[in-house]
């Protein structure tokens, strides 16, 4: 699944295409995503100015004067800027054609993702309004994390990958820093400390910050915007290296599901 800094990747790569193009089209050729893409798009849309193309979670936002464009990437969704003749494949669901002669397209072979219009106020959107601090705000912070920790009983990994405690913290970014904060993924929040939540919320900014740097994680099918994969998977430490040496003490990594996901950690490094 596409995480926070994939998605930020593609916002970033994307805006400088788009922005302050106008619709010129908009082809709907597969409407049943996860919630169906609304038929009247092409008439809300045609000929309208893009403002500003933004992120909030891993949703992305594309800002017009009467609303905005809701679009989310599922389970193995992409967004690339094409030529008006690109040729179309067979997942290919969704372009905004732009008055410069480019395309947005969103390709999504499991179906999961999403576009969605609001004319509301972005913030009051239900799949928006109860979404908490994004990682690499001010907002975010150790003294915060432990408010929300130690009111639970869950385990550290799943509080991190709560989206209305921190958004955007996903499976394999939740154990790398956690590996990197020392912390066992199966401490419950209540029994960390303040001072170790303050390194596990750096850890988290950094880990991000890193990805984002370095183009995002390839994860099986997704691709950047430009087709090309990103090179953060190159430097995981510990997700997907099951019964491989620590990097720090040489242990073997260790597996183990919480919360029905996969959660990789060294038990000599992490406690």
């Amino acid at each position: 699944m596409p995480e926070l800094p994939e998605v930020e990747t593609t916002c970033r790569g994307i805006a400088p295409h788009i922005t302050g193009q106008r619709i010129q089209q908009v082809v709907i050729r597969q409407p049943r995503l996860r919630w169906p893409i609304p038929d009247n798009l092409p008439q809300l849309l045609k000929g309208r100015k893009l403002l500003s193309v933004g992120r909030r979670g891993k949703y992305l936002l594309l800002a017009f004067h009467h609303g905005t464009l809701i679009m989310h990437l599922g389970m193995s969704g992409s967004l690339r800027i094409v030529e008006r003749d690109t040729r179309i494949q067979k997942h290919d669901h969704f372009d905004l054609q732009m008055s410069n002669g480019k395309r947005i397209r969103l390709r999504d072979p499991r179906r999961f993702g999403a576009v969605l219009w609001t004319d509301q106020p972005i913030s009051h959107h239900p799949l928006i309004e109860n979404l908490g601090p994004e990682p690499l705000s001010e907002q975010f912070h150790g003294d915060y994390l432990h408010a929300q920790g130690k009111r639970r009983r869950i385990s550290i990994k799943q509080l991190i990958m709560e989206s209305k405690i921190v958004v955007g913290v996903g499976n394999i970014y939740a154990n790398e820093s956690l590996f990197r904060a020392a912390i066992h993924p199966i401490r419950p929040s209540n029994r960390v400390s303040a001072a170790r939540y303050q390194v596990l919320a750096d850890e988290i900014r950094c880990v991000l910050t890193e990805a984002i740097t370095q183009g995002g994680t390839t994860l099986r099918d997704f691709l950047k915007e430009d087709g090309s994969p990103g090179y953060f998977a190159q430097k995981l430490l510990v997700y997907g290296k099951s019964g491989q040496p620590c990097p720090s003490c040489g242990s073997a990594i260790r597996r183990k599901n919480i919360a029905q996901r996969s959660t990789f950690f060294c038990a000599n490094c992490q406690h």
